[in-house]
């Protein structure tokens, strides 16, 4: 797994003032956040043997390096970069919830200029996941690592600001499939002069709907996922990710892919009961009975 390891900083304040005058925070919360934790801290506390590949600086708080530990996660490839800030992300919040986020993006984003090429756990993977990150610098390992495993893009939200048209078309090519939402899949439609998401020419092509479901096509075949019904909707944070945790976690147990879709958004539907992205996430039992009914459903 390829992705920021990010220390989020979240406040909230009154309202928005014009330039030069200072907004009181009202409250502030610092938490790990991130692609690479988000999705391989959940895969790892579901079952599946997860390697994450990403750079921190000496920032980097030791609480959330044990948390990772603690989850299952191979660690072997999380490289603290001497004279290197960690990835942060500032999001700050009105109380009329208007949101307005600062990204630093870390060495992750200018891995290119580290000289390290991070690829040991990858060769040893059966599924290798791009998410967010330098794209030339994912697209040159990927390169390396064509062959004898499955490569899945997944440029989440920097695929509107970090990539473009010529780096998602070097990069498709060497993918077998490619994870996207809503609004990620008409900017890579834009990229390709395509009408459909669907219509990228890769075994895999995945696309949340958000609280309709999802859709993927599989092979030649086009099928719809239902969304799998939360208890309650607290915070959609992290719920992209989980369904791809979940997607991963069944294929490492044998699960087709179809069912292991049904059952990414069986996980899914755990995340969005509390807070934040790695806080329910459920175990293999759970997810299990919730998908249950909803494997049967799958058109």
């Amino acid at each position: 797994m390829y992705g920021h390891v990010t220390v989020d900083q979240i406040i909230s304040i009154d309202q928005f003032l014009p330039p030069g005058i200072t907004a009181d925070a009202l409250s502030k919360k610092t938490t790990l956040g991130g692609t690479g934790p988000n999705i391989a801290v959940s895969a790892a506390k579901l079952g599946c043997p997860t390697a994450l590949c990403a750079f921190v600086g000496p920032d980097f708080p030791a609480k959330y390096m044990d948390f990772m530990e603690s989850s299952g996660l191979i660690m072997d490839e999380v490289v603290t970069l001497d004279g290197e800030e960690t990835s942060t992300c500032v999001i700050i919040n009105d109380r009329d919830l208007v949101t307005r986020v600062f990204f630093y993006q870390g060495p992750q984003g200018h891995a290119d200029r580290t000289g390290v090429r991070l690829t040991s756990m990858a060769e040893a993977s059966a599924n290798v996941h791009f998410c967010t990150g330098q794209p030339s610098y994912y697209i040159s390992l990927m390169e390396e690592l064509k062959g004898g495993r499955r490569i899945s893009l997944d440029p989440a939200q920097e695929v509107h600001r970090v990539w473009n048209a010529d780096l998602v078309g070097r990069a498709l090519p060497l993918s077998d499939a490619l994870f996207c939402n809503e609004l990620e899949a008409e900017t890579i439609c834009r990229y390709l002069h395509l009408q459909d998401v669907m219509d990228v020419a890769l075994p895999l092509v995945v696309r949340t709907d958000g609280d309709r479901g999802s859709t993927a096509k599989v092979g030649d075949e086009i099928i719809r996922i239902p969304a799998v019904k939360a208890d309650r909707v607290v915070d959609v944070t992290g719920a992209g990710d989980n369904y791809r945790a979940g997607f991963y976690a069944a294929l490492y147990r044998g699960i087709d892919v179809p069912e292991a879709l049904a059952i990414a958004s069986a996980v899914s539907s755990f995340a969005v009961e509390e807070v934040g992205a790695l806080n329910n996430i459920p175990t293999w039992d759970a997810v299990m009975e919730r998908a249950e009914p909803y494997l049967g459903m799958i058109s």
